[in-house]
């Protein structure tokens, strides 16, 4: 029976050795179909992973918004030929916050083997580094990009948080990092606890818990940074 393993990618500028196990290139090198949400990147890093190999010969079926239901059915063809083939994330493990569940899923419906291979969760990475409750927990997602609702989705998150004792992990986009990290210190209840974890696994690395009332104090800069946000008790 042919293999689709999810294949973890890096979080940002980071030797793969720093974070992935020796066994992730071994596993890849004998890879040649490969799904990936942005093949350029995913061109960049298996150069990266695995320098020796002849990347032109590899196959991809790119994965993203645009990708048909019909296009993504196709994509397993190889696999059900008996070809083992890799799912890339665009950074960090497929599946998590990521499109390629979407194919792991199909690929379960036809009875396939699904192998993922160790590498950084940053939603995970996080949530150790947080402080916070770590046996009750939810990732929520995206926020809302307006702000009236993301300030109403922001209460309802930290309601919920609250009320169950469970911290609430959520990510933004970059480039609105600050305005969401605004509008937090700005609703939030000061006692409320928020980890903010940037540049994970980077040399900019920043993991910070604090209350609310101590955030207002002083906001980092996180615009253009990949972060998470963990709201708890």
């Amino acid at each position: 029976m042919a293999v689709l393993y999810l294949i973890p990618n890096l979080l940002g500028d980071t030797p793969w050795q720093q974070v992935l196990p020796a066994l992730v290139p071994e596993e890849v090198g004998s890879l040649s179909c490969f799904i990936a949400e942005d093949v350029r990147n995913a061109r960049r890093f298996l150069k990266k992973l695995i320098p020796d190999a002849d990347i032109s010969a590899f196959r991809f079926f790119e994965l993203n918004q645009h990708t048909s239901d019909q296009e993504k059915a196709g994509f397993l063809k190889p696999l059900l030929e008996g070809t083992d083939m890799g799912l890339l994330s665009e950074a960090g493990c497929p599946g998590v916050a990521d499109p390629g569940a979407e194919m792991v899923r199909l690929a379960h419906r036809h009875h396939c083997r699904v192998v993922p291979l160790v590498g950084p969760s940053s939603l995970l990475l996080a949530l150790m580094a947080s402080g916070l409750n770590g046996q009750q927990f939810a990732f929520v997602g995206y926020l809302p990009v307006k702000s009236g609702e993301r300030v109403r989705r922001i209460l309802e998150v930290e309601r919920e948080g609250t009320t169950g004792n469970q911290t609430q992990i959520f990510i933004e986009t970059p480039y609105r990092n600050n305005a969401l990290l605004r509008d937090l210190v700005r609703v939030c209840h000061p006692s409320t606890m928020l980890c903010v974890a940037a540049g994970l696994t980077t040399p900019a690395e920043m993991i910070k818990t604090m209350p609310i009332s101590e955030w207002r104090q002083n906001l980092p800069e996180l615009d253009k940074i990949p972060a998470i946000f963990l709201l708890g008790r």
